[in-house]
Formats: C-alpha cells, structure tokens, sequence
C-alpha cells in the first residue's frame, strides 16, 4: 500500500504546511506504509526566491494551477498509480482543486481552517482579507473542499464552520468527515535550564529576566498588540519583558511600542531555530496567545509540551486545542490577560497548569494521530 501526499509550492514558502506534510509521511512510514510527497514545482517562477506579492504569484498561480495539473495527470496515467492500493492525501485544503484529477474515493484532503473561505463569502469577524482575485480563488477552492469525500478538520470549530458555510453537499458526507487535530510537527519537551540559557544567549535573550512570550506573526487577528497593553496596565506590579518571535515586529506594532515607553523591554527574535524555540517555550514565565481568529492553534500545545503556563484567547478553538489546560480571556480584554499573569504567581496554580498542559498533549502524539488517518481512509 501506498499513500501519495499532495504537499505544497515550495516558493510559496509555506513553513507550517510544510512539516505538516513532512509529519504524515514520516508518521505513516513509521506504521509501514509506503510514501511519496508530490508538489507543484517552479516552472514559469523558475530562479525566484518567492512568489508571495507582485508579478511573482501570478507565475506562481501559472506554475500550481495550470503546469502542476498537466504534470499530476501524467504521473497518474502510470500502472503502478492506478492500482487500488495506492491513496492520496492533499495536505493543505487550499490545495482543493487537484481534487479534480484524483479518485475520490481513495483521496482525503485536510482543512486547517475556512478564514479566507468565509472572508471571500463575506463573512466578518474573519480577521482576514482577501482581494478581489483572491476570493474568486477561495470561492474555488471551496467549490472543491466541499466536494471531498473523506475529509480530515483539524478541529471541531473548523468542521463546523466548514459546515455551516453549505458544505457537506452530499448527504453521505458526513460519515467520511472527521475531526482529527495536528500532530506535533517535531519534538517539543521542556528543556534544561542550562541549555535553554546557552540558546537564549546566542538569541540575544537574558534568560535573568522574566519575560512572556508570543509566537506568529504581523497578522492583525494574532492581536499582538495586547502583549504591550496587558504589561502596560500591569504597571511596577510585574516588570518582566515581551519576547515577540516570529516575525520582525511592524511598523503599527512599534508605534504602539513607542507610545507605551516600552522599547527597552521588547525581546524579537526574528524567526528561531527549532531548538531556540524550544527553549523560549521552556524558559518563558508564561506563553501568550490573544488570537482572534484561528483554524488549530499549533502553538498552544507547543507551549503546553515544553512546561510553559499558556494565557489564551477564550475564541474556540483556543479552548478545545488547550484542553482546558489554559488560562482563557477575551482577547480584546488585556486587564483579563494582565490579571492572569498575576495569578501565576501563584506556585500551586502555576504547577497545576503546567501539569494539565503535559495531560493535555497526549492526545497529540503521531502515533495517534496516523491511526485517525488510516480510519479515515479505512485502513486497518
């Protein structure tokens, strides 16, 4: 048997889909299932570096929608393809369309999350916006999405977004639709003191400092602005810092810095290494997650592997991620975080949390999670 994984564009420079992919093959090879990774390759944006913004995607969108087809429809003429023992998995469901070519019946798709789906739909409270070509492309993709036949949401919020927007078409769906969460994409465990000062170091992080962590990006609905207004309300009450990984903060983010005087207490560290990361979760006084909008919220239980005490938006799927193992608020309430952050203080509330966060991540380990997807695809 063999499962082919439709994986992503390689100049989209899509990091998370990318060890997502990674993720099921290595787990579905560690349950001895043969694997392959097929995915759109530069053609027409053949020698850029991305195609995120300008002429560059629409050579992209060349390459992934016109050239990848041709290419996957060739592959799939051969013997060894078309045998009965052979499945594919598309990795991402913006990657729906390929559907098309593929027979459904032995082809499952993964849905991270609707948010530019329901934006092009025009739903608000997205927190995402899409142009005018772009939701035409997302209006495509779910034309596909809500045609899949097995069918994996990466949690139950998300299925039933995905639901409410008109999909399942079919009545006999929703027995081949399934809520199967992520998978930790590599190890996370708490690390060492010791090390984590070693790595935190060379980070340009001082580890003799509290400090409480947010990880993602610029994105205006990852609300990193709250992080500055919750130390702003705690006042000499708590003086640790605010460590923003991920992306380098934007211009709106250090305005906002500026006029809260709090320059000298911003730690950025601009897209860590695994092991950098790892010892960010380990060391943090507490990790900070304010999302307004979210399909899984990987972090979360990234934060929960390594021993740090998560502080979480209160929007699903924040709590049904978390397990209930976090400390939840209204992400437009930065008193609620800034009070939260006080009662950590607390040693017993503190250990409590942390001991429910390593709980919690159980239900997320690899091994778990492939046996979802072999139910899914009826395999035993």
């Amino acid at each position: 048997m063999k499962i082919i994984l439709i994986g992503n564009y390689s100049l989209d420079r899509l990091e998370s889909m990318d060890r997502f992919a990674q993720m099921l093959a290595s787990g579905f090879r560690q349950a001895g299932i043969t694997t392959e990774i097929w995915r759109p390759v530069p053609v027409f944006a053949a020698g850029r570096l991305s195609t995120t913004t300008g002429y560059r995607k629409w050579l992209g969108y060349l390459d992934k929608w016109l050239v990848f087809p041709v290419i996957l429809c060739w592959r799939l003429r051969g013997k060894a393809i078309a045998k009965a023992d052979v499945y594919f998995h598309i990795c991402d469901h913006a990657n729906a369309p390929y559907l098309q070519y593929l027979d459904r019946k032995r082809t499952a798709i993964t849905c991270h999350d609707v948010l530019a789906i329901r934006s092009s739909l025009g739903y608000t409270g997205t927190h995402v916006s899409t142009s005018f070509f772009g939701n035409f492309l997302q209006k495509y993709i779910f034309h596909y999405l809500s045609r899949a036949q097995r069918l994996a949401s990466v949690s139950k919020f998300t299925l039933q977004q995905l639901t409410t927007l008109g999909a399942p078409r079919y009545p006999d769906h929703s027995t081949n639709w399934q809520v199967i969460p992520n998978a930790f994409n590599a190890d996370f465990t708490p690390l060492p003191l010791k090390e984590c000062n070693v790595l935190l170091t060379q980070a340009g992080v001082t580890s003799s400092t509290p400090f409480i962590l947010h990880v993602g990006s610029n994105e205006p609905r990852k609300n990193r602005t709250l992080l500055l207004d919750m130390v702003h309300i705690l006042g000499n009450r708590w003086t640790g810092n605010i460590c923003f990984a991920g992306e380098t903060p934007d211009h709106e983010l250090l305005s906002r810095i500026d006029s809260l005087g709090l320059h000298e207490r911003i730690l950025c560290v601009v897209k860590p290494e695994h092991a950098v990361l790892v010892a960010l979760y380990s060391a943090c006084e507490a990790f900070v997650f304010p999302s307004y909008a979210e399909g899984f919220g990987w972090p979360v239980i990234e934060a929960q592997a390594c021993g740090a005490p998560v502080i979480a938006s209160d929007i699903e799927p924040m709590p049904e991620v978390s397990g209930g193992a976090a400390i939840h608020a209204d992400p437009s309430d930065p008193e609620a975080f800034a009070e939260a952050l006080l009662s950590l203080q607390q040693p017993d509330k503190r250990a409590e949390l942390v001991q429910q966060g390593f709980i919690n991540c159980r239900r997320f380990r690899l091994n778990n999670i492939i046996q979802m997807y072999l139910d899914l695809f009826e395999l035993d």
